[in-house]
């Protein structure tokens, strides 16, 4: 059956349009990286660390992403998040995770330092209207597959208790005060202070919504949390 809906409708790279594949080997090859930052100040930052001025009490203690949110990553993630391409999820997922066995990233240093124990892959969750909407949750799928990968437990501990704008469409104060209290921690999933977390989402813009996130995580008992996204 797929050969024939491939010889029908073939597979387009959704950057560049060459047929063969949903992501062409010399798009993932022009994905554009950059030096990582410290989540809270966005400069510069040894490993994507936060900087030890910047660190809060439930902030963030990381940020990691795959690249810039520019063409052809950005194609790519627009795709799978707006139509629905959720075979770019695993491709998206595959790049990243070869890319940390090849650079060894300090927080996958600290995964393995601690054999996985303790850690835990969470999704930034949808609220249940736009959900329904898109029929899917892209961080809850990218969340899976990197728990598949790291062979660490997935959770989804985060739920989205009120509807919020568009985040895109809104400008930096504004994204502060849309996410705000929107999220709460599952009563059925408890958080020891030994839970570490890598928090999962697509794109980090301004990283309200994934602040607001750690805050309510770390509240919880989780002991430290870092930002994973495939762009920025």
């Amino acid at each position: 059956m797929n050969l024939i809906l491939d010889l029908f409708f073939p597979k387009k790279c959704v950057s560049c349009k060459k047929e063969g594949n949903y992501f062409c080997q010399k798009c993932i090859q022009n994905i554009q990286q950059t030096d990582l930052v410290c989540p809270r100040c966005e400069r510069l930052a040894v490993g994507g660390q936060t900087h030890p001025i910047c660190r809060r009490k439930y902030g963030l203690d990381g940020l990691w992403s795959l690249g810039l949110y520019q063409p052809p990553l950005k194609n790519a993630v627009q795709a799978l998040k707006y139509k629905g391409v959720k075979d770019l999820a695993q491709i998206l997922i595959d790049i990243t995770l070869e890319y940390w066995v090849k650079y060894q990233p300090f927080i996958l240093d600290q995964i393995k330092k601690d054999r996985g124990a303790g850690w835990a892959i969470v999704p930034v969750p949808l609220y249940w209207w736009r959900g329904n909407s898109r029929g899917f949750n892209q961080a809850a799928l990218l969340g899976q597959l990197v728990s598949k990968g790291l062979g660490l437990a997935y959770c989804n501990v985060l739920k989205r208790i009120r509807y919020t704008k568009p985040q895109a469409k809104l400008k930096g104060k504004d994204r502060h005060q849309n996410i705000k209290n929107a999220f709460a921690i599952s009563s059925n999933i408890p958080i020891s202070q030994s839970s570490n977390i890598l928090l999962v989402d697509d794109v980090w813009t301004t990283g309200s919504t994934m602040r607001e996130c750690c805050y309510m995580l770390k509240r919880a008992g989780a002991k430290k949390v870092w930002a994973i996204t495939l762009a920025r």
